[in-house]
């Protein structure tokens, strides 16, 4: 293992410190917002810690500052994280260890929408897991660390959404995400999940689009035709 993190170039080390940077702003303006909105210190650090999953610690901590209850608050984190659900599938070999179970489950903990995007940049599984782990381990004290320093900055950073500080980490996001997209497919597929996600966003709850967006994969699902081996007789 030791050697695979050795083997990582330079950029792909740059763009995960790039994003570590990006989540720490969008961690602080969290924390930040969590406690100018009413909520004690501890709890949008306790909920990074055991969470990690800045979509839905937003969307859980939005619904509870609007009054809803701690049940909505839950269900709307549930329905926005279902898309880890696939994506555990697509980097199940670097979560695969039967030596160690914690690993895996701890592997489990580390999946976000950055660390599986780095992880499929890659084709060698020594890399794929490498990369995984660096990006993951160094997004979760990144985040964690920022989370409790703008928890405890609390009204001093003011009002962080007024600075457009919410917007950098889907910013970043897209970055990453710019290079798969020059395949023709992954780009027909990624248009038309967006298509579907924009024209249900005015009807849906929050995090209900982002699934739906999935069903822009659906005519890349079919299975391969079958080949036949050749009938005597027949056509070679």
């Amino acid at each position: 293992m030791r050697s695979s993190y050795r083997t990582l170039d330079r950029g792909t080390v740059r763009d995960i410190l790039l994003v570590c940077v990006a989540d720490a702003v969008v961690g602080a303006s969290f924390g930040a917002i969590a406690v100018t909105g009413g909520l004690d210190p501890w709890v949008p650090i306790v909920m990074s810690v055991l969470v990690f999953a800045g979509g839905a610690q937003f969307a859980a901590v939005g619904v509870v500052l609007a009054g809803g209850s701690p049940v909505a608050a839950v269900l709307a984190a549930l329905v926005l994280n279902a898309r880890l659900l696939p994506f555990g599938f697509a980097v199940a070999d670097v979560l695969d260890d039967r030596r160690r179970r914690w690993t895996r489950l701890a592997g489990a903990h580390l999946i976000t929408d950055e660390t599986v995007a780095f992880a499929l940049r890659h084709t060698d599984p020594a890399r794929r897991r490498a990369v995984f782990r660096l990006c993951g381990i160094a997004l979760f004290v990144t985040w964690n660390l920022a989370v409790a320093g703008g928890a405890v900055a609390g009204t001093g950073l003011g009002d962080p959404t007024a600075l457009g500080l919410d917007a950098a980490f889907p910013a970043v996001l897209l970055a990453l995400v710019l290079p798969a997209l020059r395949d023709r497919a992954t780009r027909t597929a990624a248009l038309l999940g967006a298509t579907i996600a924009l024209a249900a966003t005015p009807y849906l709850p929050p995090g209900v689009p982002v699934l739906l967006a999935l069903l822009g994969l659906t005519p890349y699902l079919r299975p391969p035709r079958p080949t036949w081996p050749d009938q005597p007789g027949g056509s070679a």
